[in-house]
Formats: C-alpha cells, sequence, structure tokens
C-alpha cells in the first residue's frame, strides 16, 4: 500500500461543521433572484389561498429554483440547501422537502398558468435590465420534446410517434441565447395547442420588450396552414418543415436540374438546394408559398450504392432572403436541441418528481425559470463572450458549486472560497456585476 493510500485512510471524516457551505457559488444567481424580485412577484400572483400547502409560494418557488440550480432532479434534493450554512447565501428561506411536496400538489390548471405569468413576467424585467433583443431581430425556435416516465402512476402521461411513454411538452427558446421563452407540459402531438401556445408566445415577448423583427422557426410536426395564418396575421416571419406527402413530390420533380445549387456539406456526402411554390387552396382561398427544398445524397462511389436517390429536405417560409442562405437560416433550427438538452440535463426537466400532473406542470415552471436565470446570470454577469453558448453544467461547475465557508470578520460576515480557484475573477466579476443591478422595490 503506498504512503498516499495510508494518509487518505487515516483521514477522519465527520460532519459537523455548520459554516460550511457546499454551494456557495449560488450567491451568483440568488443576487439575481434579489434583482428581479422573484420572491416577492411569486407571492403577489400565485394565489394558492385556501389549498394545503398553499402558504408563502414565494419562498417555495425559489427554493425549488436553487435546488435545481445547484443540479437537483428530485424535490428531496432540496435538503442539500439547508445542510451547514448553506441558507446564509440565500436571500429566502429554504423548505423541507415534505413542503415542497405538499406544495407542488396544491396547484391546479389556474395556479400553473399564474406560474406561467410569473415566467413572463421574470422574463420581462431580466431584457428591461440588459438581457433582451431590444429592437434588434429575435428567432425563435419551437419544439416539443419527450420526458420519459416510468410505470402507470404518472397523472397524464401519454404514448407518443415515439412510442415512449412521457409528457410532451412543447417549448419556444430564443435561438442566440438559448433562453426558454414559452413552455406547456401536456400530451399528444405537436399541433395540439399550438395555435393557442403561439398567440401567448408573441404577445409575451412582445411585452418583454422585443420590439423588433420575429421569426419562429419549426419542424414538420407544426406545419399546418393555421400555425401559418396565425404568424402572419401577427407580423411573424416563419420558416416551417412541411412532411413530403405527394403534392410536395410533385413540385420537387418539377423543379429544373439547372436550378439546383450546390451548397457545403460533410465530407462523404453531397447536397444541393433550389426553390419553388407550392400552391394551397383553403378556405375558398388560394394562395402560394414560397417552398425551399434541400436535396442529399451519399457522394462515395461504393457507399453510394446503398443509398443512390437523392433524400428531400423541404420547408415553406416567407423570408426573401436568397435560397442557400434560406436554408442554412433554416438549418440552425437545430440549435433547439441544444437548449432542450440543457432544461433536462441541467435544469432538472430530466425527471418528473410527482404523479400527478399539474404538480410537474409547476415543476416545469420552475426548471424554466432556473435554465433562464443561468444565462441571464452569464450574460448579466459577463461571465463569456454573449456569442458563446451558455451550458449550465460548466457553469455550476465554474460557479455554482463551489465549497465555502461563512465566517464572521470584525462583525462583517465574509464567505470564504478556495484559494486558487480557476474562475475566481470571472465569479468575482459576475457577483459585482449583478449586484451593480438596480433592486426591485
Amino acid at each position: 500500500m503506498s504512503g498516499v493510500s495510508r494518509t487518505i485512510d487515516r483521514l477522519e471524516v465527520t460532519f459537523d461543521d455548520d459554516s460550511l457551505v457546499a454551494n456557495a457559488g449560488l450567491i451568483v444567481p440568488a443576487t439575481l433572484m434579489i434583482r428581479l424580485g422573484l420572491e416577492s412577484l411569486v407571492n403577489a400572483t400565485v394565489r394558492l389561498m385556501g389549498r394545503v400547502g398553499g402558504s408563502g409560494p414565494g419562498r417555495k418557488v425559489c427554493s425549488l429554483v436553487a435546488t435545481i440550480l445547484a443540479g437537483g432532479t428530485h424535490i428531496d434534493h432540496a435538503d442539500m440547501l439547508r445542510a451547514g450554512a448553506t441558507e446564509r447565501v440565500l436571500p429566502f428561506r429554504v423548505m423541507a422537502p415534505s413542503t415542497l411536496g405538499t406544495f407542488l400538489r396544491a396547484f391546479t390548471f389556474g395556479h400553473v398558468r399564474q406560474l406561467d405569468k410569473v415566467c413572463a413576467e421574470t422574463l420581462r424585467r431580466a431584457w428591461a435590465v440588459g438581457a433582451g433583443p431590444g429592437e434588434g431581430p429575435m428567432t425563435i425556435d419551437l419544439d416539443s420534446t419527450i420526458c420519459e416516465v416510468h410505470g402507470k402512476q404518472k397523472q397524464g402521461a401519454a404514448y407518443g410517434y415515439t412510442r415512449v411513454l412521457g409528457y410532451h411538452p412543447l417549448l419556444a427558446t430564443r435561438a442566440d441565447s438559448g433562453e426558454v421563452l414559452h413552455a406547456r407540459l401536456r400530451k399528444g402531438s405537436s399541433q395540439r395547442g399550438a395555435k393557442r401556445f403561439i398567440e401567448e408566445l408573441i404577445a409575451r415577448v412582445r411585452r418583454a420588450g422585443a420590439t423588433g423583427p420575429l421569426v419562429v422557426r419549426a419542424d414538420a410536426g407544426f406545419w399546418s396552414y393555421a400555425l401559418i395564418d396565425t404568424l402572419s396575421r401577427l407580423q411573424v416571419g416563419w420558416s416551417i418543415t412541411v412532411a413530403i406527402n405527394q403534392q410536395i413530390k410533385t413540385r420537387i420533380d418539377e423543379i429544373d436540374e439547372q436550378a439546383w445549387v450546390p451548397i457545403a456539406y460533410p465530407e462523404g456526402g453531397e447536397a444541393q438546394v433550389a426553390q419553388t411554390t407550392l400552391v394551397s387552396s383553403r378556405a375558398k382561398q388560394t394562395g402560394t408559398l414560397r417552398l425551399v427544398v434541400r436535396r442529399t445524397r451519399l457522394a462515395d462511389p461504393t457507399q453510394a450504392r446503398l443509398w443512390p436517390d437523392w433524400r428531400h429536405h423541404a420547408f415553406v417560409t416567407d423570408l426573401d432572403t436568397p435560397t442557400v442562405e434560406a436554408d442554412q437560416f433554416h438549418r440552425d433550427h437545430a440549435t433547439v436541441e441544444l437548449a432542450i438538452r440543457d432544461l433536462k440535463e441541467g435544469a432538472g426537466l430530466e425527471h418528473c418528481p410527482s404523479g400527478q400532473f399539474f404538480a410537474n406542470a409547476a415543476w416545469l415552471a420552475c426548471a424554466v425559470l432556473a435554465h433562464n436565470l443561468t444565462r441571464w446570470t452569464a450574460r448579466l454577469g459577463d461571465i463569456h463572450p454573449a456569442d458563446q453558448l451558455t451550458v449550465t453544467r460548466t457553469v455550476r461547475t465554474r460557479h455554482y458549486a463551489l465549497a465555502g465557508r461563512v465566517v464572521n470578520r470584525s462583525g462583517r460576515p465574509i464567505l470564504r472560497l478556495p484559494q486558487h480557484w480557476p474562475w475566481a475573477t470571472t465569479f468575482l466579476r459576475a457577483l459585482g456585476q449583478l449586484r451593480a443591478l438596480p433592486l426591485r422595490t
């Protein structure tokens, strides 16, 4: 046995220090929570009076959000915020897991909508202090995802086209930052509730301060003339994938071979784009839509024998950009999967903790708040360049999951953090910039 091993084995372990903080870096997003007035906003908006566990909703929502920020995926993970001196870096009283479970089960459909209103107002406040797009253009990506569950005890869980049992929330994300602008827990196909969801989404971002041009991107699950009509009525641009049916195949076959333009594609394959029009007839009205088509195939002669034909991907759009640029813009819709992955893996949505549907809907709203708080913290705290992707696990590792100790020096509480921490300068800059934001009164 090596000397190092003998040293480790002789090290006595005790859990008896009430001044230690396991996730001391939570002081950074907690500072932003104060500036946004989150606890008081929840207290003023979410009305659960008369329901068991409904009192003091503000500190309970903040407890859930902080738990998710610290990496919690289950309600009982909130206990880690009650250990040591962790509550001293948080601006609210942390509630027990049993209290939080009762609180979530108190939600009904109307109360979930009240919590949605909290998410919308928090978005407006964050954008007002510098995190928003302002008068600039903003692209919104629509998608749905599957939150898989196991067993038959999850109320409202259903099978979708993937034959996976779970919830199927609708999500709208901001393309350049990954913020979740709107979320709705539900079951069923992508089109179910899409029209109403879009109307609420556009109204929300307009109220939040997005005064510039808006464009919505979506995949084929959202394709419908009703959605296009809604976006056009709201004066929002759109780029939506269409399912390849017989009508689309006919329009593609009519494209002249000379119209196809080669585009850059990964090695081993080739791709070309072209455009045509799609005639739409509905409600005794006839019109034409711009149809952009991308076709791909394998370029290597050996591999090409496995799939010699072109494969087609088509979308309709009202954008007037050149064909190649329109195709590249639409392909960037794939980045929505990064935001969804981060919401699941980084913000607690990989698990729906309750057997009740509306409790899980409230958990989704808390996950959205935590997800967005990390992005606003990164942007307003200048944690990394604005054009760099925010990954919650990276931010948590570098800035949240810090071991610290709260000490008293001449009557002043001081949070002592590890010496030689690689990201100490960034941490202190972010904390200073967030503290400089105006307080909500």
